[in-house]
């Protein structure tokens, strides 16, 4: 792709709402294999707190060149599933999953095989559980700086939760736990630096958070993160073991919003997995600079002709 296509929608992608069970509409992307070629497959991808459809484009573009049909959504209470949820405040991420796994049934049931999730930071984590907890007839799997664990160095993290656990007591639930989008920067850091060191792939989310100001859903709540150390306590030594599912974890050893001790912690307790590790590199590894990102998808496209041939 081009990259002034990251910053349009691709022609002959669809965008549609799904409601779910309880009524909240969710938005959705479909976007067919090209024409005249059989589809390789089908591929869902989940991004992370916060994101939204249009910040993967660019990944999205490849898989879609690689023959796949390409499909995502925004979560519930962000992108363009907001709906009355402010700044992205949950009280348990139970909702999240049953949304997941109603999407993932109708996919599965109206595209073609094989099936390939991908999920990125929360997405990750939270195509983990789906996995673990309602085994979707998928293929392949693969988990992008998947939030296993929270970084929140130098914070241990039996502390982080005891304390996020007692400001949500406290009253403070709804009440942003910090006051930027992610954790503090500590002095001289910035936030790009945290997510990615292309500053181009950077100003492609401030672009469309400028289109769309209600894509910006600030820092998380104090109930967030503690739903999401209960989401993540789920993720046993016993149920990850229970995965039998072909998994492929990409990772940094230099992530500052999600554990790398985590996700390597996970690795060794899943029967059926893959795991690169990157030594420097920011948390967005598919928006990272070129040597960091395509090493990643080249990566991603061997696991998936490995474990998702037709």
């Amino acid at each position: 792709m081009r990259r002034s296509d990251s910053r349009t929608h691709p022609p002959g992608a669809s965008f549609s709402s799904w409601t779910a069970a309880d009524g909240w509409s969710l938005r959705k992307m479909d976007w067919p294999a090209k024409t005249g070629a059989p589809a390789r497959g089908s591929l869902l991808f989940a991004g992370g707190r916060g994101d939204f459809i249009e910040k993967y484009l660019e990944s999205l573009y490849h898989w879609h060149g690689q023959g796949w049909n390409v499909a995502s959504f925004d979560w519930r209470g962000q992108g363009e599933s907001r709906g009355t949820i402010k700044g992205g405040h949950l009280d348990s991420f139970d909702p999240l999953i049953d949304d997941a796994n109603s999407i993932v049934a109708e996919w599965l049931a109206t595209t073609p095989a094989p099936h390939v999730l991908i999920g990125h930071s929360m997405g990750g984590h939270l195509t983990l559980r789906l996995i673990a907890e309602r085994r979707p007839a998928i293929e392949a799997a693969v988990l992008v700086a998947p939030m296993i664990g929270i970084n929140a160095t130098p914070v241990p993290p039996w502390l982080g939760r005891r304390a996020a656990t007692m400001l949500a007591m406290l009253g403070w639930r709804e009440k942003p736990a910090w006051k930027q989008n992610e954790r503090p920067a500590p002095p001289g850091a910035s936030r790009q630096l945290y997510l990615t060191t292309c500053p181009d792939r950077y100003a492609d989310e401030l672009w469309w958070r400028e289109q769309q100001p209600g894509f910006d859903l600030g820092p998380p709540s104090w109930g967030w993160l503690t739903a999401a150390f209960r989401s993540m306590a789920r993720l046993t030594p016993k149920v990850l073991r229970g995965v039998e599912t072909p998994i492929l974890i990409i990772g940094t050893d230099n992530d500052r919003l999600v554990s790398p001790t985590a996700i390597r912690r996970a690795a060794r307790l899943l029967p059926n997995v893959e795991l690169l590790m990157f030594p420097k590199a920011a948390h967005e590894l598919l928006r990272e600079s070129d040597p960091v990102r395509l090493v990643a998808l080249a990566r991603i496209d061997d696991f998936l002709k490995l474990h998702a041939a037709r």
